[in-house]
């Protein structure tokens, strides 16, 4: 099962929007994907710092010429260290945007995590269905 925080924002609730659930823990896709991963969850500082830290990996590759262990062993750690770090840049960005976080829930997916918290509240089930 995985760990998810639920963020809400409860100003005229609207299901697709002022719900968001961030699964806890380490996010494989921001470690393959890291600067797009940012793009698609609108994180432009954290993209941009990215693709700086990419720059700079990259340029110092090229100038130092480290063997193929070293160079992999740096690529993959930044990596790693964005993949940690990822779903706290969102969070991070969703309480800047006006998100509390409502509950923490554990479940197989998102959407069963989400029935699952929607089951603990009952009122905010009704608002969220109609």
């Amino acid at each position: 099962m995985n760990t998810y925080t639920v963020h809400l924002r409860r100003h005229g609730l609207d299901p697709e929007r002022d719900v968001v659930l961030v699964k806890e823990g380490f996010s494989w896709p921001a470690f393959f994907l890291s600067f797009l991963w940012a793009l698609w969850h609108r994180l432009w500082l954290a993209a941009a710092l990215i693709l700086a830290a990419h720059i700079a990996i990259s340029v110092g590759i090229h100038y130092l010429r480290p063997d193929p262990l070293t160079q992999a062993i740096v690529v993959l750690g930044v990596a790693a260290i964005i993949g940690y770090l990822a779903n706290d840049y969102r969070q991070e960005k969703l309480a800047q945007l006006g998100f509390a976080v409502d509950a923490v829930v554990s479940g197989l997916n998102k959407d069963h995590a989400l029935r699952r918290y929607l089951d603990t509240d009952p009122a905010l089930a009704a608002d969220f269905s109609s």
